[in-house]
């Protein structure tokens, strides 16, 4: 209650916090006094993390849990002392996402079949992911309400069911309109609620794994040898707006980040980029 009331977190987080929490509790032991819970025992809890092969993002994301679980014990009054403040967040290694060529894009896209209902739905979806730079669960939770002023501007409930207007490109409109006028009806179900934009087969709203499928399948199809997602056109959206002059707090913005450092990531992918046309046409490379 109080993550899903006072946070304001998303079903799936409150979720993952709970996973995490118990998972947490199950070393330290359930019904053990929380002020008896030291510092030592934390840290050996972090490194059996990280000898069990979790993944950075995930070890850090443990640790937040467990501040924050244990900062709730001592504002509740269940403990006077918080063991989590002095173990140090693991550090994270640089990696830079996986982007697409603009080549890449249209060549991903273009094996599309449109003849089919199905392969309507497909490209719009994949034409509004690059096109707005939308995480996967933003777009599948999308309605036919969150279409703005002429098909040209969405609203998206972002993280913490923050809202945010993105605009649309000519492509993604044109797509999205051919998707809502020549397909859609095809995939309403009697009986089914039929608000969200993206629909399966069944009448239901067409689930994230069933997007990284089909997309994994499209990138099968056209011989790409490069391991992408959904994720990757969100990263490709970011990363040629950036290399086109886009300003770094409009791109932010777009994505839906709260911090901009978050989005500074690409400016790194920018920066490679000019390097490899520096490396292919200054004569002293």
């Amino acid at each position: 209650m109080y993550l899903r009331v006072e946070k304001n977190l998303a079903p799936n987080t409150v979720d993952a916090y709970k996973r995490d929490i118990t998972r947490y509790l199950d070393f330290t032991g359930k019904n053990s006094d929380p002020d008896k819970v030291e510092t030592a025992q934390i840290q050996a809890y972090i490194r059996g993390l990280s000898d069990a092969h979790l993944k950075p993002t995930s070890i850090r994301r443990n640790l937040s849990v467990i501040r924050a679980f244990h900062a709730y014990l001592v504002d509740e009054g269940a403990a006077s002392t918080n063991p989590s403040e002095l173990v140090d967040m693991p550090k994270m290694p640089k990696h830079l996402p996986d982007v697409l060529s603009v080549d890449e894009v249209d060549t991903l896209l273009s094996v599309i079949d449109t003849s089919k209902p199905a392969g309507l739905r497909d490209r719009a979806m994949l034409e509004l992911l690059y096109s707005t730079g939308l995480r996967v669960s933003e777009m599948t939770s999308l309605t036919m309400l969150d279409i703005l002023e002429g098909k040209e501007w969405l609203r998206v409930t972002g993280k913490g069911s923050k809202e945010r207007i993105v605009p649309l490109g000519n492509e993604a409109v044109k797509w999205l309109e051919r998707y809502i006028n020549e397909s859609r009806e095809t995939f309403i179900k009697k009986g089914k609620n039929t608000d969200h934009l993206f629909l399966n087969y069944r009448g239901n709203t067409i689930s994230r794994k069933g997007v990284w499928m089909f997309v994994k399948r499209y990138a099968a199809d056209c011989g790409m040898e490069k391991r992408i997602s959904p994720h990757t056109l969100r990263h490709s959206f970011a990363t040629h707006l950036l290399e086109g002059g886009a300003d770094l707090r409009a791109v932010q913005q777009m994505l839906g980040h709260a911090d901009i450092s978050t989005t500074q990531i690409y400016t790194h992918l920018d920066k490679t980029y000019l390097k490899e046309i520096h490396r292919e046409y200054h004569p002293r490379w």
